[in-house]
């Protein structure tokens, strides 16, 4: 046989005196040794053969025979955010898993550089996208499905596209069950973007359950400015700057909840004592300051939403998820 970097497809065949085509299906079964295409036996002949000649599967030339790059782009507001990098965890670990290579770019959430970041992707031959930064209402999503890439969101979602999300109102609902259930009576939100659907979802829930039980959250206690630390903060402020201190606060995300509690802290309040404190999402940083909060399913939502992209990619359906949230009580409030 010739040295491992003139291997391919047709000599390995000739040698196993087998077709050509069914060498070539089998190694490039996502199935590995479970492939369908031929005998367990003879998959198993092929794969040693293979690994004999130092056979290695060329990615491009597949991709150039098949039209398909096994490649999904993910694009989210930022790495940095636990939340989004703990949902990329949940998509590459299904994508290796099934093939697939993915490759996550950053936002900033901004329109623009959302759409430079797909075209970059598309241009390098992706062959579907996650978008974790969807603001509400998106027509660049709509313009890449009229063009017929295939899309999934995650985290957030946007009307006609195929979501996998948090139940995001649901949660919003626990956090004020819980509030009113120990026995506080008024409430301020540290509200997030106002043009996403955890937002919206968030506080929908937080403020229907108030208003079931015939209380309501002052307009200017609710507070649309970001969804971390330094927004937070300045929420915080600006509740204070009322001169008058809610019982309870629920902040949309973990990090803003902590940049308002140590606000709260400077100006000498107690937590939960004279302001109870909620957040979203349950990330680590929440659990060790003991902040009170809705565990949403991170890791899961990326997983859902690669495997309802791989459908969409081979020309199958998806349908939206929300996965459910869970109230987790800490000494916060």
């Amino acid at each position: 046989m010739p040295s491992s970097g003139q291997v391919t497809l047709k000599l390995l065949a000739k040698e196993l005196g087998l077709n050509v085509s069914t060498v070539s299906r089998v190694l490039n079964d996502p199935a590995g040794t479970e492939s369908k295409w031929a005998a367990p036996a003879t998959t198993e002949r092929i794969f040693s053969l293979a690994r004999e000649r130092g056979y290695s599967r060329n990615p491009h030339a597949a991709s150039l025979r098949t039209s398909r790059s096994d490649i999904v782009g993910v694009i989210v507001p930022r790495l940095q955010d636990f939340v989004l990098a703990t949902i990329y965890e949940g998509v590459d670990e299904a994508a290796a898993e099934n093939g697939l290579f993915a490759v996550v770019a950053n936002s900033l959430d901004d329109p623009g550089k959302q759409r430079a970041k797909a075209e970059m992707l598309l241009g390098r031959r992706s062959d579907g996208l996650i978008f974790g930064d969807a603001h509400l209402h998106e027509p660049y999503l709509q313009e890449l499905a009229g063009r017929g890439v295939p899309l999934v969101l995650v985290s957030r979602s946007s009307a006609g596209h195929v979501s996998v999300t948090c139940d995001d109102y649901a949660g919003g609902r626990l956090m004020a069950e819980h509030f009113l259930a120990s026995g506080r009576r008024s409430f301020a939100l540290v509200a997030g973007s106002a043009n996403t659907s955890t937002s919206q979802g968030r506080t929908g829930g937080f403020l229907d359950v108030l208003s079931e039980a015939g209380m309501e959250v002052p307009e200017e206690w609710i507070i649309h400015n970001g969804f971390d630390a330094a927004a937070g903060q300045d929420a915080a402020r600006r509740i204070l700057g009322s001169g008058r201190v809610p019982e309870a606060v629920f902040a949309v995300n973990d990090f803003a909840a902590i940049g308002a509690m140590g606000v709260f802290r400077e100006r000498g309040l107690s937590v939960p004592g004279d302001v109870a404190v909620g957040g979203f999402n349950d990330t680590p940083l929440a659990g060790g300051i003991n902040l009170t909060t809705i565990r949403s399913p991170m890791h899961e939502m990326g997983r859902r939403g690669l495997l309802a992209l791989q459908s969409l990619m081979g020309g199958g359906s998806a349908e939206s998820l929300r996965l459910a949230p869970e109230l987790v009580v800490r000494a916060s409030g």
